[in-house]
């Protein structure tokens, strides 16, 4: 049995939680910023993965060159960061490839469902 009470325990895990968050807004962790206005209708995040270029030919963007330790989705308000591993692994076990051929700016990349995020950090 621990010698510490439930608040000492709350207390460790909310300052952890601070540093944490200290450190996003510091700068000492990275983090890539996107917006997806759309997801509130399809109920997904669209991830960059290549754009097209001037010169004719598919250029890996986003998630394919990112250094970012962390991704924060903002939606509505809110913001929801999640570490770029993470994001990775839902990306390569539930993403869906789609081609976003959108002018003047087309590009490639996944839609991946907030939810499958949410459960992929149960296990981190």
């Amino acid at each position: 049995m621990s010698d510490l009470s439930d608040f000492d325990l709350d207390l460790e895990t909310g300052k952890e939680g601070e540093e944490f968050v200290r450190s996003l807004l510091t700068g000492r962790l990275t983090v890539e910023v996107k917006r997806d206005l759309r997801w509130k209708d399809t109920g997904n995040l669209y991830i960059e993965s290549q754009y097209w270029s001037k010169t004719g030919v598919w250029v890996a963007s986003g998630i394919s060159i990112t250094k970012a330790a962390y991704w924060a989705f903002v939606l509505q308000g809110s913001v929801f960061i999640v570490p770029t591993d993470v994001l990775k692994n839902v990306i390569s076990l539930w993403g869906k490839p789609i081609d976003c051929i959108i002018p003047p700016n087309p590009s490639r990349g996944y839609l991946v469902q907030p939810e499958d995020l949410l459960e992929m950090m149960k296990f981190c």
